[in-house]
């Protein structure tokens, strides 16, 4: 089916009290494995490709872009293709000739004033490409040489009044929100305060996202949604599974060199990942009544 539009995809689930979820993918075999899991839970999923994806591969966007886009459109449910973590304005304004929907725009790292300002100007561009924009208010740590971060830090958190303005103040789709979850995290320990993400999503009229999900336990992730959480960013446990996978199979098969015999293993670990975690946002509640 075509690509589907991650910006209509969120602003569903956001209407239904309901969660996207949005995979990080580095290989074919990432974006193979999230939309197997997908059609397996019979729900929409976002393919998500980072800045530093980017830089991995060389710098060059296109050829694992291309591969998302064509295996997308092979898709039985609907996937939208996301560009995540942007901080160069030549890798933005590749987005929309390369098949994305939507960007993250990521100013977060700098002081507030200039997070709005290159925020809004981003967003002004990406609008005028009509590309869905999400940016980052508040410190969720965990990429680009910002760890260790303490998310329980006073000021790490993203403030519901200044959270306001800024969205005035940009004109963003989508806010990314810091209650609580870091990025790369290993374990599932993160402690989400859900009381701030209640004030949040009384304070804001767009929908808000989750990065770092990774680090968040089930019953987090099922809280967070019911919350106010409509798009979910998952990354790093796809790579723990696909790791873990491989790990196991080559101590298993220590005479193994046939590369697809391991990337196999390690996708389908992924592709059951994609699917648990969809099955967890799943149990939320919904909207009570009106």
């Amino acid at each position: 089916m075509p690509l589907a539009s991650t910006g209509e995809l969120v602003t569903a689930a956001a209407e239904t009290r309901s969660a996207v979820a949005a995979f990080n993918v580095i290989t074919l075999e990432h974006v193979e494995a999230v939309i197997a899991g997908a059609e397996s839970a019979g729900a929409p999923v976002v393919l998500q490709v980072s800045e530093n994806a980017v830089k991995f591969r060389y710098g060059r966007l296109l050829p694992l872009a291309r591969a998302a886009v064509a295996a997308a459109e092979r898709a039985a449910v609907p996937v939208a293709l996301h560009l995540d973590h942007v901080q160069s304005d030549h890798l933005l304004r590749q987005a929309p000739d390369a098949g994305f929907s939507s960007v993250m725009y990521d100013a977060a790292r700098l002081p507030y004033a200039d997070n709005l300002s290159a925020t809004r100007a981003a967003a002004d561009w990406a609008h005028s490409q009509g590309l869905w924009i999400e940016a980052e208010l508040g410190q969720i740590g965990g990429k680009d040489g910002r760890l260790p971060l303490d998310a329980h830090a006073p000021g790490a958190r993203t403030d519901p009044d200044q959270a306001r303005d800024f969205v005035a103040g940009t004109g963003v789709d989508a806010l990314a929100v810091a209650v609580g979850s870091v990025h790369a995290m290993t374990t599932r320990t993160a402690t989400l305060d859900h009381g701030l993400l209640k004030r949040l999503s009384t304070a804001l009229s767009v929908p808000l996202v989750l990065h770092g999900s990774s680090g968040v336990p089930d019953d987090g992730l099922i809280a967070a949604v019911t919350g106010g959480i409509a798009k979910v960013n998952v990354g790093t446990a796809l790579n723990v599974a696909m790791t873990g996978a491989i790990r196991d199979f080559l101590a298993a098969h220590p005479e193994a060199v046939d590369s697809r015999k391991y990337l196999s293993v390690g996708r389908e670990a992924m592709a059951d990942e994609v699917r648990r975690i969809i099955g967890v946002l799943s149990r939320t509640p919904g909207p009570g009544p009106s």
